[in-house]
């Protein structure tokens, strides 16, 4: 059985809402919780941009193509999802990270990516 880690947003607040339509997060509850099992740290609530789209597919995660056996309709620009910490941290160093929800993205993010590079890239929306 996973146990979901407290759900608590980089700021120190409640974790928000990431994103229903389409369902996100490593538990595909909608909120970028994690656990120990969650070995890829899907804690960055990530507003996708075309750029970011083509970024992480060239670097070998596809994350735009449906993928129907999966019950996955690919993301498209302006989609909300639940990201990798260090996927966000690589597309920071490469210029192209996409915006991040600051109250929805889960303090274990920052064992990641340092608060600093989420703020750089926080989005009102």
């Amino acid at each position: 059985m996973m146990t979901k880690d407290e759900a608590v947003n980089v700021l120190g607040g409640d974790l928000e809402l990431c994103s229903q339509d389409p369902v996100t997060g490593f538990f595909r509850d909608g909120h970028c919780n994690t656990c120990t099992e969650d070995r890829g740290s899907h804690t960055v609530c990530a507003l996708m941009t075309a750029e970011f789209l083509a970024y992480s597919k060239y670097v070998g995660n596809d994350l735009s193509t449906p993928r129907p056996e999966f019950g996955f309709a690919g993301l498209k620009p302006g989609d909300q999802w639940c990201l990798c910490a260090a996927r966000f941290l690589q597309a920071h160093d490469e210029g192209c990270a996409p915006k991040v929800r600051l109250a929805a993205t889960h303090m274990r993010a920052l064992d990641i990516v340092p608060l600093h590079v989420l703020q750089e890239h926080a989005s009102e929306t």
